[in-house]
């Protein structure tokens, strides 16, 4: 009973990213806060790398990572999210069906930064190719506004394009590059109640809130 008082004026620490931040976390806060309407909420906006790093030294409660590089931390999966190519509208490639790193190492590229580790540079690297790099930027949709003026192409997860594909071509890649977003703490024992309360409540949601975003 005194957990369950001390939840409705607790603060809620969370990292995250861009994509998370506008397709999931604002429908699930917005239910938690139906139960818990005290309940308030930090969000750290970092790369998967700093996130992780958050988390390690208890900035925040959990994270949102990547669950391939969440080293020394329980992660717990919540969804799969898949690499897309995305093209200038009228780009020659457009008209495929789906587009390969090869083809897309040729072209001006601009690379999302996801931090220490990249998964477009690794499978850049694992094909032995090397993409034609003219642009590092970490904002997903500053991407999409470059894109959009010709400056190059890209590769995008899906969840970033919800609702921001209009005015540039989006393609399949021929051989699919995948992230598992997780849920990262350090233990479910030291989260404090309120973050614990709305990490299992985010373990739960999560897949349906995602099913009811629009791809």
């Amino acid at each position: 009973k005194e957990e369950m008082e001390g939840l409705h004026s607790c603060l809620i620490r969370l990292g995250t990213f861009t994509s998370v931040s506008r397709n999931l976390l604002p429908r699930l806060m917005q239910q938690f806060k139906k139960r818990y309407p005290e309940a308030q909420f930090e969000l750290e906006q970092g790369e998967y790398s700093s996130i992780g790093q958050w988390v390690r030294e208890g900035r925040v409660d959990f994270g949102f990572v990547n669950a391939q590089f969440a080293t020394g931390l329980r992660v717990e999966p919540l969804c799969d999210d898949t690499m897309v190519a995305v093209l200038p509208a009228g780009h020659p490639l457009a008209g495929r069906k789906s587009v390969s790193l090869k083809e897309l190492a040729a072209e001006p590229f601009i690379l999302l930064d996801e931090g220490e580790h990249s998964v477009p540079l690794e499978a850049f690297s694992a094909a032995g190719l090397r993409p034609r790099i003219e642009y590092r930027v970490f904002d997903d949709y500053s991407i999409l506004a470059m894109v959009r003026q010709g400056l190059g192409v890209s590769l995008l997860y899906r969840l970033v394009l919800t609702g921001y594909d209009d005015r540039v071509a989006v393609r399949p890649l021929t051989d699919a590059l995948t992230r598992t977003i997780g849920l990262a703490l350090r233990s479910w024992e030291t989260l404090p109640y309120g973050a614990r309360q709305f990490a299992e409540f985010t373990k739960k949601n999560a897949a349906l809130v995602l099913a009811g975003v629009p791809t």
